[in-house]
């Protein structure tokens, strides 16, 4: 039996139909066009998808996964099976074609049709159709590849933009930061016949936890000191900014190590929470008195060199923050002799290591300062770095770096 050849009126209904189709494909473009244009959120676009293939395409079974970080199911439809709940199976992860789905794995079989969507060579979503009719397979796949990479590649930008403007507000941050950073420090230190002090500060990062500071108390006494934050970046640079200027503010208002230890912990604590936490040497010199008050609050001992005998400081309290009520507190005394040499300094000098895992330590560290304890203040610190360089070798350091000598020239 020869084949009956569509009427006029099928092939003119046949071609309606398609001009029809075509119309809505039309309308669907404009359509996210717009949303795009206007910048709609992601979910708008997403909705612009589901109704689309539902009202125009009239598929009434599909879902798309997006990549973003991990593949997700952000649009479905007419399933047993709710895949937003469900991972995309790996077997997925690098298709490059459009696949008939005859043998899908588990959920999936639900589907006839994979459509993938790229941008670039890179795999950005992959849309499932289902509940086709034997003559439906080709279904005009290529327009909702086109349409759903019109979508993907909108919503791409969109990430991608948002990164930019948080990375901006991040740079922004950072900037202000270091510029607060950059006001913990003193100005200038004292170079004169009586006191030399010379500080080194190497950040780990961009922004570091150390401080270091030094205030003239009056003509014959002055303060020096160093701390650590625990963390790094911007909470701990903004704790520091704040340490530093509650212990200004005391140190305008007394002289009392006791008191200005305790307020720090109390201050230290209420600002962090007791998320944080600050280890913090600090001595006042009397040059008229020849005599040094300290108290080591939980830090690095500080190291005092004199007629070539090396003493560690260590005595005080614990660390500022922890603690409601710091648990001892003692203030230690101490005579400074001429031509004597004070060294602080922060957990990253004696804890650098090199590629076997071995730290400087504080034996290498001591017995440098006790070498070289007679030399100039920048030439120690030159010695200091150097050394500390030789020893890591390619490794880099773990933390921040600061050091600071203070010489009693005289009296």
């Amino acid at each position: 039996m020869i084949p009956k050849a569509p009427s006029n009126g099928e092939k003119e209904g046949g071609l309606e139909n398609s001009l029809q189709l075509k119309q809505l494909e039309l309308n669907s473009l404009l359509e996210v066009t717009q949303a795009i244009n206007f910048n709609l959120p992601e979910e708008s676009l997403y909705k612009i998808f589901y109704f689309t293939l539902i009202a125009n395409l009239k598929i009434k079974k599909f879902a798309l996964y997006v990549f973003d970080s991990g593949w997700s199911c952000k649009v479905n439809n007419g399933t047993k099976t709710n895949f937003k709940s469900i991972e995309l199976d790996q077997s997925f992860y690098n298709v490059s074609k459009i696949l008939k789905l005859e043998k899908a794995a588990d959920q999936f079989s639900e589907f006839d049709l994979l459509i993938p969507v790229a941008h670039k060579s890179q795999l950005l979503a992959i849309v499932f159709i289902g509940g086709l009719e034997p003559g439906e397979e080709n279904t005009d796949v290529s327009f909702v590849q086109t349409f759903a990479n019109i979508i993907t590649v909108a919503i791409e930008n969109k990430k991608l933009a948002r990164k930019e403007l948080q990375q901006e507000a991040f740079r922004k941050e950072l900037e202000i930061a270091r510029d607060v950073q950059s006001h913990l420090f003193p100005t200038s230190l004292p170079d004169n016949k009586k006191v030399v002090i010379e500080a080194d500060y190497l950040p780990h990062q961009s922004i570091g936890g150390d401080y270091y500071d030094y205030v003239a108390l009056n003509d014959n006494e002055f303060f020096i000191c160093v701390a650590d934050v625990s963390g790094k970046g911007i909470p701990a640079a903004l704790l520091m900014s704040n340490f530093q200027a509650c212990l200004r503010t005391m140190l305008r208002q007394t002289s009392d190590l006791k008191k200005i230890v305790t307020e720090l912990n109390y201050i230290t604590r209420l600002n962090a929470r007791g998320e944080r936490f600050i280890t913090f040497f600090a001595m006042i010199v009397d040059l008229k008195s020849r005599k040094a008050r300290y108290i080591n609050a939980g830090h690095n001992p500080a190291i005092i060199i004199q007629d070539g005998i090396a003493e560690t400081l260590d005595n005080g309290t614990t660390i500022l923050g922890i603690f409601e009520d710091l648990p001892f507190l003692s203030e230690e005394m101490l005579e400074i002799k001429e031509n004597s040499l004070l060294f602080l300094y922060t957990d990253g000098v004696t804890e650098t290591s090199n590629i076997g895992e071995e730290e400087f330590g504080m034996e290498r560290f001591v017995q440098l300062l006790s070498e070289n304890s007679d030399q100039e203040n920048r030439l120690i610190h030159k010695k200091l770095m150097e050394e500390l360089n030789s020893f890591r070798g390619k490794k880099a350091f773990p933390d921040d770096i600061t050091f600071v000598s203070c010489k009693i020239k005289g009296f």
